[in-house]
């Protein structure tokens, strides 16, 4: 059969204010929640408005703030024994896609059972409900509060564990911009490049399809238009809710076409050297499309013509050059560093380019590439990723 599967959550809502529909949903889910968080959601009084709203609804809540940095397996273990030792009816996330991620995975292992890496590979499936989740994103970057994936790394083998199944999609999200202008400019640049990867590289990807490609296109444009002014200035309000609609609309698109070969590499460098996914996407991002572009010439030609409306009639191969060129200069303009500029020792990269490889095709996400390559060409790759320009629209190494 040739039909197509499109998943959503069960319930959006989105725009300003979004955040204060929280207890209304909450009490159709039972009467206590295990909130998910972290220390910086506290700090900045996001946790506490949440309880607050809850107790309107007469909803108690347990709080775990132990999410520190990308999800891990401990994570994932220790929020869901404070689960089941409070006797929680449902989860909520509220901060970045580690608290989302982490949330998905307690949710769906408490009615489950097992540990989360018994669902890599599909090796096992969930096959009852999850447990309630309502997702609360706090950055406009991941869009995890819209797709049935969740990223956990593994504190024992270092692999960044992609797992996929529609258990753990959440119930509700609750887009609130508001919640995003707190985020200092680092953040809202290396989540607004992970949105545009997740966009482009649904739209790119081999198993793209029209439902797909209408979120991704509306998610790309949306992000062209706002990421540099949303970065720029964070209280510009509009920025922001635009940015946050195109993390929705990119984790729809991406949730349902898959992601392809940044995701792929990205992930192990995540998982070995400690940089944070939206980061890892950004520094991978320009050089991977200037691989792909002679095989995606028309869809990257859409892109092109998104950054650049008045030269729309120019032809596909020129407005293809002009979207790979217009990638780098923002990621200039948002100060995005390359692996080298990160700190990353370039003699310990360099030895871990081939279990990287190894990692990545492992994932599956390369298989969709429009060029799909070699573990040779990965690891080439990598090492041109190192230290790659992309200043001023720049090509290539230094």
């Amino acid at each position: 059969m040739n039909c197509k599967r499109f998943q959503m959550p069960g319930v959006v809502f989105y725009q300003r204010e979004a955040f204060e529909k929280v207890g209304e949903q909450a009490q159709l889910f039972g009467k206590k929640a295990l909130l998910i968080s972290d220390n910086t959601m506290e700090r900045m009084g996001y946790v506490e408005k949440c309880i607050e709203l809850l107790n309107k609804y007469d909803v108690k809540t347990a709080v775990f703030l132990g999410v520190s940095s990308e999800p891990t397996d401990e994570y994932v273990e220790l929020a869901l024994e404070q689960f089941k030792n409070e006797d929680c009816d449902f989860i909520i996330s509220l901060g970045g896609g580690s608290c989302i991620d982490t949330a998905k995975a307690v949710a769906v292992i408490a009615t489950n059972g097992g540990d989360i890496d018994d669902y890599v590979a599909n090796k096992k499936i969930a096959n009852n409900k999850a447990a309630p989740h309502i997702a609360i994103p706090t950055t406009a970057g991941t869009g995890s509060e819209a797709t049935d994936v969740t990223v956990i790394t593994s504190h024992k083998t270092n692999v960044k564990m992609m797992i996929k199944q529609p258990a753990f999609m959440a119930d509700v999200a609750l887009v609130d911009p508001l919640l995003t202008i707190s985020s200092p400019k680092h953040v809202t640049a290396s989540t607004g490049v992970d949105a545009l990867c997740h966009a482009v590289e649904a739209y790119i990807s081999k198993i793209s399809h029209p439902m797909s490609n209408i979120m991704a296109l509306s998610a790309m444009e949306l992000i062209v238009n706002n990421l540099e002014k949303a970065y720029e200035d964070g209280e510009d309000l509009e920025a922001r809710e635009n940015m946050s609609n195109a993390a929705l609309q990119a984790g729809v698109a991406f949730s349902n076409a898959s992601v392809c070969l940044v995701h792929g590499m990205s992930r192990p460098i995540g998982a070995l050297f400690n940089v944070p996914h939206g980061f890892s996407n950004a520094m991978l991002l320009p050089a991977v499309l200037e691989i792909n572009k002679g095989h995606c010439i028309d869809k990257l030609a859409d892109l092109g013509r998104l950054f650049a409306k008045e030269q729309a009639t120019n032809n596909d191969e020129e407005m293809a050059d002009y979207a790979v060129s217009s990638v780098k200069k923002l990621c200039s303009a948002l100060n995005i560093p390359n692996l080298k500029d990160w700190g990353i020792e370039e003699e310990e990269f360099m030895k871990s380019t081939e279990k990287m490889a190894e990692d990545a095709l492992e994932s599956g996400s390369p298989g969709n590439n429009p060029r799909v390559m070699s573990k040779e060409e990965i690891i080439d790759l990598y090492k041109i990723c190192y230290d790659y320009k992309f200043y001023n629209g720049l090509v290539g190494k230094s």
